[in-house]
């Protein structure tokens, strides 16, 4: 088994980031026979090594028919199987959504699976805002097949033509005569679902976004009651007969190596079952208590030899050391300009702190394998668990209830593989649960940046050279939407000394931080104002758009004026995964606390024709108060391989008490098709608050997170 925080090979979709645990159990290594999918509802096709390959990426089959993705029941009822998953940003109502207006029926006639992969199609990871622009397409293609076929078998038994038939809550009509029949009477016998079978999604005409009536709408998630109310069992609430739980000796420090171990006063505690295979050493007890007693004295008789590590304080100097910078090739345009401005922008690394921490029930029974996890991610443990386990597919089986949270920090599926292998000792099913501490220091972490802008301007105020370098965090949203004459963006690799992975927008947050800073320090040095300076290098269009209605909705124009040295206003835009956001924001300066104390977000967000407003809006609000962590507080301190904050008390995510006002502004495309909007809305919040410093107090804060110069630790 791997140390965690190894160098490995990097599978990347999308621009997310994963990394493959790497988990090989026993002695021996041998490859294992692939055996094909079977069972009605197995909507992929045999695996083959190459789709199997694919399938780590986190690319995704998708169904090769009807029946693979759409059922009608005895009931009537239609359900729907999806191979995404639900962590908060709430796929699941929007998927029901799509079925229910291909199908024309009511969103509660709907009934929707999702993340099991004996049920479901391989629709990918859930990540990089994909299921918007992907899934709900596919499962609109379905749905409308399934409609045309469900016409055609109505049809045929009345010896009509489809055309004359319309469907109304779950019933097919034909005017002329009268007649009606319901879905249920209609799945009498097998022929509907042959019918279903042999149809292939894809070639049937969608509803017009003018014409829906359930998509276009806040239809509420579906389960939101069980959720309020507590009736959900979330992952680490799944509880199966005869349930031990299981915890896990970790090293002490990054880079710890086991010098030796001492498992006998563990092994003589009752009830108490010692795990140890090569590198993984676990213990499982019937209780957490009793598990974490087990752990503790697991931990006292074992004995490691730490490793050099460099401290967060070095962080940045040690991520330019280890990296190669290409230099700027625009020499001429420097020499000619009339302002020239370089700057170096600093982002942290940041934990995705989700409600829920990783966890994951697993259970053995005749040979086959079953996980119940909260991951993003459940194909990709699939085939960790059929590697590290030797087994086929037909015989590992991954179900993800609807989890809390993920924010792209539950790709991985280290938690899943260890709960496979304490079962798999204890002969019973296991609960692992990560501690929040583990949670803080083991997880991966969103990517920290160093980023080197510089450019050139002339005489007129226009850019005539653009450089900017990101050195570790990668090349999201890293090209300039302005017009900026010559321009050179590389995204170079460092030797990250934390294990680093996707993040909500990913390293979208930090260089449209940087971006979005660097344009106010040229609009100062041309001497323009921050919004004519960038609507003077933006083209017409929808990043423009986002940028004039948030500046209207502020009172830009009006606000930007008043000179406070304890308020100030700052804007930033950006583009990322198809949508378009700008944010205005007025800032406190609260002198006496040493504190920037954000009051009033203005945001303005387009992602094309807008699937449920109510979700669109709560995923923008999400997303701003989410980003104001990152920018204000939030960053991981490490030292000597130990991290210092691993704990909510001291790694202060936003409080209820930090939400400014929010005004948001959805610019509704029907002429477009629709974005995903899990993660640019994040993206502009930062630098419009450091713009917001700037203007109040002339310091420039180039660094996150934001801290007044005189507050700034060293």
């Amino acid at each position: 088994m791997r140390d965690a925080h190894e160098p490995n090979e990097l599978f990347i979709e999308d621009e997310q980031i994963i990394e493959p645990v790497g988990f090989r159990f026993g002695l021996k290594r041998r490859s294992f026979v692939q055996l094909v999918a079977t069972g009605l509802m197995i909507a992929a096709a045999p695996l083959t090594s190459t789709a199997q390959q694919r399938r780590r990426g986190g690319g995704g089959d998708g169904p090769r028919n009807v029946w693979a993705r759409i059922h009608v029941g005895k009931d009537g009822l239609v359900t729907v199987f999806v191979g995404k998953v639900e962590v908060g940003q709430g796929s699941r109502a929007e998927l029901t959504q799509a079925a229910a207006e291909e199908l024309h029926v009511p969103a509660d006639r709907i009934q929707l699976v999702m993340s099991d992969t004996a049920l479901v199609p391989n629709d990918g990871l859930t990540a990089g805002s994909g299921t918007t622009p992907r899934t709900v397409p596919s499962v609109r293609a379905a749905a409308a097949s399934a409609r045309t076929a469900l016409l055609e078998f109505a049809a045929t038994r009345w010896g009509v033509e489809p055309a004359s038939l319309e469907i109304h809550e779950a019933k097919i009509i034909h005017a002329a005569t009268k007649r009606t029949i319901t879905f249920a009477e209609l799945t009498q016998g097998d022929e509907l679902q042959k019918a279903f079978e042999q149809a292939a999604p894809g070639n049937d005409k969608l509803t017009a976004v003018a014409d829906w009536k359930v998509l276009g709408t806040a239809t509420p998630r579906p389960n939101a009651r069980d959720l309020v109310t507590g009736a959900h069992d979330y992952p680490s609430d799944i509880k199966r007969p005869g349930m031990m739980y299981g915890k896990v000796l970790r090293p002490p420090s990054y880079g710890a190596k086991l010098i030796s171990l001492d498992p006998e006063p563990t092994k003589a505690m009752k009830d108490v079952v010692v795990v140890r295979d090569g590198s993984f050493i676990g213990v499982v007890a019937p209780t957490t208590f009793l598990a974490e007693q087990a752990l503790a004295v697991l931990a006292k008789n074992a004995k490691w030899e730490t490793a050099p590590h460099p401290s967060s304080k070095e962080l940045y100097d040690y991520l330019g050391k280890h990296a190669n910078i290409p230099e700027n090739r625009f020499n001429a345009e420097l020499d000619a300009a009339k302002h020239k401005l370089r700057a170096t922008y600093h982002a942290a690394y940041v934990q995705h702190a989700p409600m829920e921490t990783r966890a994951s029930v697993a259970e053995w029974s005749d040979g086959k394998l079953t996980v119940w996890a909260g991951t993003q991610n459940p194909f990709g443990i699939q085939n960790e668990l059929m590697s590290a386990f030797r087994l086929g597919n037909d015989r590992v089986r991954v179900i993800v209830p609807d989890t809390g949270g993920g924010f792209g920090g539950k790709h991985t599926r280290e938690a899943s593989v260890e709960a496979a292998r304490l079962a798999q000792s204890a002969g019973k099913p296991v609960l692992l649960k990560w501690t929040r501490e583990e949670e803080f220091t083991w997880a991966y972490f969103r990517p920290a940046a160093l980023i080197e802008v510089e450019a050139s301007l002339d005489d007129s105020g226009k850019l005539t050279s653009w450089y900017f370098v990101n050195v570790n965090s990668g090349g999201s949203a890293i090209n300039t939407p302005y017009r900026a004459g010559k321009a050179a963006t590389p995204s170079v690799n460092s030797q990250p000394p934390l294990a680093h992975g996707s993040y909500r927008g990913l390293a979208a947050t930090a260089n449209n931080f940087a971006r979005e800073a660097f344009m106010d320090e040229l609009a100062a040095a041309a001497g323009a104002d921050p919004l004519e300076f960038r609507l003077a290098h933006l083209e017409p269009g929808r990043l423009r758009d986002v940028l004039e209605a948030a500046a209207k909705h502020f009172k830009w124009s009006e606000r930007v004026k008043r000179k406070d040295p304890t308020l100030g206003v700052g804007l930033a835009c950006g583009t990322e995964k198809g949508s378009y956001v700008a944010a205005c924001v007025e800032v406190f300066i609260d002198r006496a606390a040493k504190k920037i104390v954000p009051r009033h977000v203005c945001q303005a967000y387009e992602c094309g024709a807008i699937i449920n407003p109510g979700n669109l809006r709560s995923q923008v609000e999400g997303a701003i108060i989410m980003g104001l962590g990152p920018a204000l507080r939030e960053e991981m301190r490490f030292e000597n391989g130990v991290m210092r904050n691993a704990a909510f008390s001291e790694y202060a995510v936003p409080r209820f008490k930090d939400v400014p006002e929010l005004d948001i502004h959805l610019l509704n495309r029907p002429d477009l098709p629709s974005a995903g909007a899990g993660e640019t809305p994040i993206i502009a919040v930062a630098p419009a608050i450091a713009n917001a410093v700037f203007h109040a107090t002339g310091q420039r804060l180039r660094e996150m997170p934001l801290r007044l110069a005189e507050t700034k630790s060293s």
